[in-house]
């Protein structure tokens, strides 16, 4: 009978056991955190197995510790149970003991174990089970009784088949947690570099940077807390940090707040740009920079403050910073780093937009002085002039041609730089005399405009006119030179809707050349004579290339003798225009205006191509070589093709060498002395020499004789029409200039025997003048080869 008793009750525990573990085993499919699951296990182990207490441990092997996750016991006194040792190590009391071996312990007598570490509420028995899964020990569940010997085997069975389960469940949901982890880093590093791309696009195509600003903000605030948020630009030149983009509680704000000197050195901001370092500061950290005064608050204190600095030039620099007044929310080493990769993008769109805008501004303005350029005053007055069909009647437009005088001169005798200096600081002077809405550009050279807008006053403009001769009255110390500047100006107005902005330039432009034909610092305000005249140039430039392709144009032939015999050995070629209407049209009437609009190239070559024809048709015909001059711009020695042009018509018409002799005026600037070198030492081969004309009257004559390998000097007419009873010391001194250089020298405007006679007494080589013939046909030309004076 008692057996039957005790298989009846071992079933019947058996069967309490297996229903306490499927309760556990279906009970732990459905819980997914590891809270849920160690509140379940420790609530129904305390209420299904009678304990008075359960607490789970889970282990740290890094550090060989056990740390509290989860307790529950029965309370006594207190609301809640809460066991007081919350982290053991593995080498302290029986749980330290399960967790170093992994083998579960049961112990009836506690007090006789010496591992036992007593509890705030000492026990009698203790179970302690290790939660262990694949070898791996991942905690231990412990229970204790204040009953000795309370806890039997079947508790132990019961109690490692949950740890068991519980081991098996805790892998599953780190499993689950660590690829929901693995997939939300992934994500976020997907939207990271999503948004990394997104800002390097932006910074690759960012053309405003208003835009730019707005749409980085955009995305930075999608990666991370951005509702307090600014990027400020320092200007090192000018001392200012211009806030170009600033944000305040999500809301944007005006841009371009400009924090002044006074205020700059008290910020944060200040404080980044100058160490050149970022900071992440919290509250306290904020307010011990505050203490250390390294800058003061400026504002209210925010609980997370980011600034990153950046380097855009040598002259800007700039910060981007961020700001949380929320406690939860703290910026940190990650945001750092991705602002600081935000920072260098706007660096980079910030150098890029100031290139741009550098380039646009070189494209508009004058290198040398900073002025707006042609293009830029041109598309200023074409738009002024259509605003004048909404001004009110009587408004009326102003453009001042400008012309310094005798800037050439000194350019030549003292040196470009002492030229480039003197027109700077005329600039500067006659700056200051503009109003902030009139456009003061250079022309070129040494011709510059200023464009009054809405004059409603003609004594406005001649406010304007006196302004500037005050400003240029005294005498201006350039590089220790004293100079005196004056300037010829023109004026022409614009009332009218349908004006144009080229003629308006072209009416300035011949009242300034009138101006000057009066004297220095002359003005002149163009009129109706000069209409008419800026008419009759305007029909000669239409007409030269008509003339030039239907054979209008002529050389006349002067003679070029020796001074000693009379003799002539060359010619000069001297171009006549009959015009089929206008007849003859005189050469100081088209070869200014062919010179001013570029044509004159052109009419030279065609010029040099008659010159040749004629050359050739005579030594066709018998007569013996002979010289001909002919007269060039200087335009020509500023490109190489003009080589290869005078090679051209050598072979074309099968010239002697040394036939052509070039021509170019004293007065005719040429700029670039070393490629006009270059072009005349390549028409050395053919002999082709180079001619200075007018020597004396002009101030580049010393500067080309001494860097260009000039052949022979003419001494200009002026000097030799004072030739009467003896020498002219000034050609003496030109005589003995060109003895020295090793030069030839023809001397012109001959035109009495007694100037002739004078001349036979010097050095002097040749002669041309009226006195041996004004200039004729090649027909007549050919006939004074041999003829008596």
């Amino acid at each position: 009978m008692p057996n039957k008793v005790d298989i009846t009750t071992a079933l019947e525990v058996k069967t309490d056991q297996l229903s306490i573990i499927n309760q556990f085993s279906s009970s732990l499919l459905q819980l997914d955190t590891l809270d849920e699951l160690f509140e379940y296990v420790t609530t129904q182990v305390i209420n299904r197995l009678g304990f008075v207490d359960c607490v789970i441990y889970l282990a740290d092997t890094a550090n060989l510790t056990l740390i509290q996750a989860a307790s529950m016991g029965v309370a006594s006194e207190r609301k809640e149970y809460q066991a007081q040792r919350k982290v053991i190590r593995f080498d302290e009391g029986i749980t330290g003991y399960v967790a170093t071996t992994a083998k579960a312990i049961m112990i009836g007598d506690v007090t006789k174990d010496s591992r036992y570490i007593a509890d705030e509420r000492p026990a009698q028995s203790e179970i302690c089970v290790p939660l262990i899964y694949k070898d791996h020990v991942l905690g231990v569940i412990d229970c204790e009784h204040p009953i000795k010997n309370y806890f039997t085997n079947s508790h132990l069975e019961i109690l490692t088949t949950v740890a068991h389960l519980l081991s098996a469940k805790i892998n599953q949901v780190n499993t689950v947690n660590s690829l929901q982890t693995t997939v939300l880093q992934l994500n976020n590093a997907q939207k990271l570099e999503n948004s990394l791309l997104q800002i390097a696009n932006l910074t690759y195509k960012a053309k405003n940077l208003d835009v730019f600003f707005e749409s980085l903000h955009l995305i930075i605030n999608s990666l991370l807390p951005a509702d307090n948020f600014f990027i400020a630009l320092y200007d090192k030149q000018i001392d200012v940090l211009d806030i170009v983009y600033i944000v305040e509680e999500g809301i944007k704000t005006n841009s371009h707040q400009k924090i002044s000197k006074e205020q700059l050195k008290d910020t944060a901001s200040y404080y980044l740009l100058v160490t050149e370092q970022s900071l992440l500061l919290t509250n306290s950290e904020f307010l011990h920079h505050v203490e250390q005064q390294h800058f003061k608050m400026v504002g209210r204190r925010a609980e997370s403050w980011l600034g990153v600095p950046f380097r855009v030039n040598d002259r800007h620099s700039g910060v981007i910073v961020v700001q949380s007044y929320d406690k939860a929310l703290h910026y940190s080493q990650h945001d750092n780093a991705l602002l600081t990769y935000v920072s260098r993008q706007i660096s980079m769109a910030i150098d890029r937009q100031l290139a741009r805008q550098e380039l646009e501004h070189r494209a508009l303005h004058d290198d040398l002085t900073g002025l707006a350029n042609r293009s830029l005053l041109i598309e200023r007055i074409k738009h002024a002039i259509l605003r004048l069909a909404r001004a009110k009647k009587g408004t009326s437009h102003a453009l001042l041609y400008l012309d310094f005088d005798r800037f050439k001169s000194i350019n030549d005798s003292l040196g470009h730089e002492v030229g480039d200096h003197f027109l700077i600081k005329i600039c500067q002077l006659i700056k200051g005399t503009v109003r902030n809405t009139d456009t003061f550009s250079r022309l070129g050279g040494d011709e510059f405009a200023i464009f009054m807008e809405n004059i409603t006053h003609r004594n406005q403009v001649t406010d304007a006119l006196k302004r500037i001769q005050l400003a240029l009255s005294k005498p201006i110390n350039i590089d220790g030179h004293l100079l005196q500047a004056s300037t010829s100006i023109g004026v022409a107005l614009s009332d009218n809707e349908n004006d144009k902005a080229y003629i308006l330039l072209q009416q300035a432009d011949a009242a300034m050349y009138e101006a000057k034909s009066t004297g220095r610092g002359q003005v002149k305000l163009f009129n109706n004579i000069m209409r008419k005249k800026l008419k009759t140039h305007a029909d000669i430039e239409n007409d030269l290339q008509h003339g030039i392709e239907h054979n209008e144009f002529e050389l006349y032939f002067q003679p070029i003798f020796t001074i000693a015999t009379c003799e002539v050995i060359g010619f000069e070629a001297l171009v006549r225009w009959h015009h089929p209407s206008k007849g003859f049209v005189p050469p100081n009437d088209f070869i200014p205006i062919a010179e001013k609009t570029g044509q004159i190239i052109n009419l030279d070559l065609h010029l040099l191509d008659l010159a040749a024809q004629q050359i050739s048709t005579w030594h066709q015909q018998g007569h013996r070589f002979l010289k001909v001059t002919v007269n060039v711009s200087s335009r020509h020695f500023a490109s190489l093709d003009f080589v290869a042009q005078i090679h051209a018509i050598y072979n074309k018409y099968q010239l002697p060498l040394g036939s052509l002799c070039l021509e170019i005026t004293e007065s005719g600037l040429i700029e670039n002395l070393d490629l006009a070198t270059q072009i005349i030492e390549g028409l050395s081969p053919l002999k082709v020499k180079l001619c200075l004309d007018d020597f004396g009257t002009g101030y580049s004559a010393l500067g080309y004789l001494h860097q260009l390998p000039i052949h022979i000097l003419k001494i200009d007419k002026s000097f030799i029409d004072h030739l009467h009873d003896s020498a002219n010391p000034l050609v003496d001194a030109i005589l003995s200039l060109a003895i020295s250089l090793n030069l030839a020298v023809v001397a012109e405007g001959i035109e009495t025997a007694e100037q002739l006679a004078i001349l036979q007494t010097t050095q002097c080589n040749y002669g041309q003048g009226y006195l041996k013939s004004k200039p004729v046909t090649a027909q007549e030309a050919i006939l004074l080869i041999g003829a008596p004076l």
